[in-house]
């Protein structure tokens, strides 16, 4: 508008200068005596002047909340675009998640969005997108909710045993030559896994993603096999319980993680409380897995039947070979002694083992390693909360939380010892910072790093705190600047901590799975897979989980039913524990000489010779 009214002058000017130059002295007026007559235009004045005169002075510099909202918007914009591509790509798990982060960018920035209009825009705008898209790819399928894939043992639960005499011959040449700490055969059985593995699409792609996922953890099995003294290519046991994924659930028989731990069982010696479940952390699910496999070996003396204990349980596998008298794995699958399942499982885990050992000659030489997770750990016998953690070692909290599978809250335990997982070099500059943060706080504060135009008063502004207060936790003046000081300490109000582990909340206008799961320290997964929904937005008066609902009673399990009679006949630790189920560890400082408990398998209901089971999926 003022370039458009120069111009407007400027044009005016230039009329005016026509018209007096071409005025005679009588069309001008009477001149003063001695005056001559102006034969030119008055002269314009310079448009570099006018233009200067007509730039209206400088806006204030903005201030640091307005700079920080900034930053934040093109924050969110950089991780919804990242989502937008995914979501294009049709990779709705990464797509969910870049949108995920774009929300708590807004909701974790510690500003009032309803205070700023322009954050708050940005907020609607991107939750409005998000649902969009999210209502769209519903009509598809499941929305932004993971695909199940299966695990390789699902996708093989219908192989027939038409086995070409070819395949035979070739895996037993192979054999010849394969390297393995387990002993290993071929027959038909083994042959028709092989052939469904290597020559089918569908055996093919499931194998290859387990092979695949497999590079994420494979140097830390491997080394905690080693320390446990079991052989190395038990690793393949995870082909057919999780394809390696440590977050893999039953939601059937909620058996969970990569081993497939049932819950609520203190016989694995691992820890499930409500702030943690140690069934999802790779490692010490590992060492209980590598344990107990030592443990049902103690017990029958043969790997092959091990196998199958852990499957079915090693109290079934001893009462079959009591009852046909052979303690080989083939004769009881000969005799029909084993329930379905359990007949598959070892000749699919004898297939994936030989394949693995193999892989140029079984089509999987373009196999494709996903590269190890490499973290630090520091064990912590404080409440700390990922939030904190993120600001301390600059790294998103998904990536602190993927880092931490066995976390159910943002927050760690209190009172109890955790190994806390890092990005890789940051060990120490978490010790240096988290000294700053007094102990007791260490579940609610937060962490800021100075910048250069930062002061006491922008920091408190924006984190809504009070100077003064700020000041004190930071040990300086109200008056004080910031030069030289690298981090301060942001005093913060906890979040509700549930009191129990089935606390509901209900929710109020303007609330969001976001804004909720914030609240009460949780993830925005573990709120959308506790409460079985999806998207960000919820309509008031609805009742939420805000913790782990408890687990599935006892009485409702009761048909996976333990078959062991005797005191005597249960592992360690667990002649209390009322319907154990499947794949249960021997505890670390008893070596376990009594005869193995049996743990039916968590995935089979038997009926006589009869047996069903639901399938263990891998998430």
């Amino acid at each position: 508008m003022r370039i458009n009214s120069y111009r407007y002058h400027f044009i005016g000017f230039s009329i005016l200068a026509i018209a007096l130059a071409g005025c005679t002295p009588t069309q001008s007026g009477s001149l003063k005596p001695g005056s001559q007559p102006q034969a030119t235009a008055p002269a314009l004045p310079d448009p570099s002047q006018a233009q200067q005169a007509a730039t209206p002075p400088s806006p204030p510099p903005p201030t640091a909340q307005q700079q920080r909202v900034r930053v934040i918007i093109q924050q969110v914009e950089q991780a919804y675009t990242q989502g937008q591509a995914a979501y294009r790509k049709g990779d709705l798990a990464n797509a969910k998640i870049d949108f995920d982060r774009a929300v708590d960018l807004m909701l974790t920035s510690n500003i009032d969005i309803k205070t700023d209009s322009q954050l708050q825009d940005e907020f609607d705008r991107i939750v409005d997108g998000v649902n969009a898209l999210e209502m769209e790819a519903l009509k598809q399928g499941n929305g932004f909710a993971p695909k199940e894939e299966p695990s390789p043992a699902d996708v093989a639960s219908d192989v027939t045993f038409e086995v070409d005499p070819n395949i035979v011959a070739k895996a037993k040449a192979e054999l010849a030559t394969t390297k393995s700490d387990l002993p290993l055969v071929v027959n038909d059985y083994v042959a028709a896994y092989i052939n469904f593995f290597a020559n089918t699409q569908r055996g093919h792609n499931t194998l290859l993603h387990s092979f695949q996922r497999a590079g994420r953890y494979r140097a830390m099995i491997q080394r905690v096999m080693a320390e446990e003294g079991v052989p190395q290519d038990l690793i393949y046991l995870a082909v057919a319980e999780s394809g390696f994924n440590p977050r893999a659930m039953n939601p059937k028989s909620h058996a969970g993680g990569m081993w497939q731990f049932m819950p609520h069982d203190a016989s694995y010696g691992l820890t499930f409380n409500g702030y943690v479940d140690e069934r999802f952390d790779p490692e010490k699910s590992t060492r209980a897995y590598a344990r107990y496999m030592k443990f049902i070996y103690d017990q029958l003396g043969d790997w092959y039947l091990s196998m199958a204990g852990y499957d079915w349980g090693a109290g079934n596998v001893q009462r079959a070979v009591q009852k046909t008298g052979y303690a080989d794995f083939w004769e009881l699958y000969k005799r029909n002694n084993l329930p379905g399942e359990t007949k598959n499982y070892v000749p699919e885990i004898l297939a994936a083992i030989i394949i693995a050992n193999n892989p140029t000659q079984y089509g999987f030489d373009d196999v494709t390693l996903d590269p190890p997770v490499l973290t630090d750990t520091v064990t912590i016998n404080y409440s700390v909360d990922l939030r904190l953690v993120s600001d301390i070692v600059d790294a998103p909290v998904d990536e602190l939380t993927a880092l931490n599978p066995s976390m159910l809250r943002l927050v760690t335990p209190p009172d109890a010892a955790f190994d806390l997982h890092l990005p890789a070099g940051t060990a120490a500059l978490f010790e240096q910072r988290i000294a700053a943060i007094p102990e007791a706080k260490r579940n609610a504060w937060r962490y800021h790093r100075v910048a250069a135009d930062d002061s006491l008063a922008s920091v408190a502004r924006e984190f809504h705190v009070s100077e003064s207060e700020l000041a004190e936790v930071n040990q300086l003046r109200s008056t004080d600047g910031l030069q030289g000081v690298q981090g301060l300490a942001i005093p913060q109000a906890a979040v509700a901590a549930p009191s129990a582990r089935t606390l509901l909340y209900t929710t109020r206008k303007g609330d969001t799975l976001v804004t909720i799961s914030d609240r009460f320290g949780v993830s925005l997964a573990q709120l959308r897979s506790w409460n079985k929904i999806s998207g960000v937005k919820i309509e008031p008066g609805k009742r939420l989980h805000v913790a782990e609902p408890a687990g599935v009673s006892h009485a409702s399990r009761a048909h996976r039913r333990g078959t062991a009679s005797t005191a005597s006949e249960k592992a360690p630790q667990a002649a209390s524990t009322k319907g154990s189920a499947h794949k249960a560890t021997a505890p670390a400082s008893k070596k376990p000489s009594t005869q193995a408990d049996s743990k039916t398998s968590s995935k089979k209901k038997h009926t006589g010779k009869r047996s069903t089971h639901a399938k263990s999926s891998a998430h």
